[in-house]
């Protein structure tokens, strides 16, 4: 599937915003369509037991804030295609992260309820935790089921409190990619990287963490490569980290919007490397923004930062709505629907659980990652240990450091 100006142009499913989500994911148990009746649908105080297929097929309006349908749209066509018992038409719809949260509140305080199901990252997540917009899906184990996923997607899982449903995972970063032209020799710790960056000034560049996957998944994943005090805590255990951004900053280039400005500039030759992840560095070489001799390299001894998308219902949905939603989501969960998230190495790998080879991926997807891939990358991912993104409180903490401290400086 192709992907579309909302991956490269605002590419909203690596933008978290200054407020994501901490807390557990309460365990689901096993469920298929036609589970038992589940619990409450509606979280604003109308009590409805939810059926375990609704009285007629439901129209769903998707919206979608993290680009995930790029991921997912398929799954959800052949859900629609098998099941129209369940589901009738389905209407999508895209948005900026941003905007969601005061969308969902405003249907909501009328009562009217438009959006039936959210697709998004952990900054819409987070914002709608925030403002308790989303319902209670752990109210629904029978009915969500307990997916087997990978443990590091189980990770992210557990960020959502409850709230939602991991549907789509990737190790992310930090990975660096580079002009082989012009960086003979990539770095292999941060401490080459500073050296290359302080003999060629301005020719690397990264982006706005608060605004960027790589630019995040870079902070949160230097804690561990310099061996600072505590990783989770960026305001008393990341000593090191702000001591070597501070000195990196005196020699990269000025701070990128987001990641695809810093895309656009190694493509162009304005800056020779940059910091990436496996999606960002498969996927736009695959369209032909970023050319394909560009390459990536790892850091010794890295932990992956993690990352995911999630399925959220507002608060607000009717019984059938949900029991449709629901549904939906159980079939997203499937091997066999999982395995078309490689797409085009947008999230890659992409699938959340557990058995879901690349060989089971549609074939285009299948050349896709042979032509565009890095070999290696699978066995990169299975080397080095990973780590969930940090939870709310000390993203916003990292941001702010990172605005007063080290752009700001």
């Amino acid at each position: 599937m192709t992907i579309g100006t909302q991956h490269h142009a605002r590419p909203t499913r690596h933008r978290p915003q200054r407020m994501l989500i901490t807390g557990l994911l309460l365990a689901a148990a096993a469920f298929g369509c036609g589970a038992p009746d589940s619990g409450t649908a509606d979280d604003q105080g109308k009590s409805q037991k939810v059926p375990a297929k609704p009285s007629k097929p439901v129209d769903l309006e998707i919206l979608d804030v993290a680009g995930n349908l790029q991921l997912t749209q398929a799954m959800i066509d052949d859900f629609r295609k098998q099941h129209p018992e369940i589901v009738g038409k389905i209407t999508y719809s895209k948005a900026p992260a941003p905007d969601l949260a005061g969308k969902i509140k405003a249907q909501q305080q009328a009562d009217r309820v438009q959006i039936d199901l959210v697709l998004t990252g952990t900054d819409g997540l987070a914002a709608g935790i925030s403002q308790g917009l989303w319902s209670d899906m752990s109210s629904h184990q029978q009915a969500i089921g307990n997916p087997d996923y990978l443990p590091p997607a189980a990770d992210m899982a557990g960020l959502a409190q409850g709230k939602g449903t991991a549907i789509v995972y990737y190790p992310s970063g930090p990975l660096v990619e580079y002009n082989p032209d012009a960086v003979k020799t990539p770095p292999k710790t941060p401490q080459e990287l500073l050296a290359w960056a302080k003999a060629h000034p301005k020719r690397f560049q990264y982006a706005d963490p608060a605004n960027s996957g790589p630019g995040r998944t870079w902070l949160m994943g230097l804690p561990y490569l310099l061996g600072d005090k505590d990783p989770s805590d960026p305001e008393h255990g990341w000593d090191k980290t702000w001591a070597y951004l501070k000195e990196l900053d005196k020699y990269a280039a000025v701070y990128a919007s987001g990641t695809a400005e810093t895309m656009k500039n190694l493509a162009n030759g304005q800056i020779d490397m940059t910091t990436s992840t496996t999606g960002w560095y498969i996927n736009p070489r695959a369209l032909g923004t970023v050319p394909k001799k560009i390459k990536a390299a790892h850091f010794d001894n890295m932990t992956w930062v993690t990352d995911a998308q999630y399925a959220v219902v507002p608060k607000g949905v009717d019984a059938d709505t949900m029991s449709a939603d629901l549904n939906l989501i159980k079939w997203i969960l499937t091997p066999k629907q999982q395995a078309k998230a490689y797409d085009d190495g947008y999230f890659y790998p992409g699938p959340a659980v557990k058995d879901v080879p690349l060989s089971m991926a549609p074939a285009k997807s299948q050349q896709v990652v042979k032509e565009y891939g890095v070999p290696e990358f699978d066995q990169w991912i299975d080397q080095f240990p990973k780590k969930p993104s940090l939870p709310a409180d000390a993203q916003v903490t990292a941001f702010d450091l990172w605005n007063r401290q080290v752009a700001g400086k």
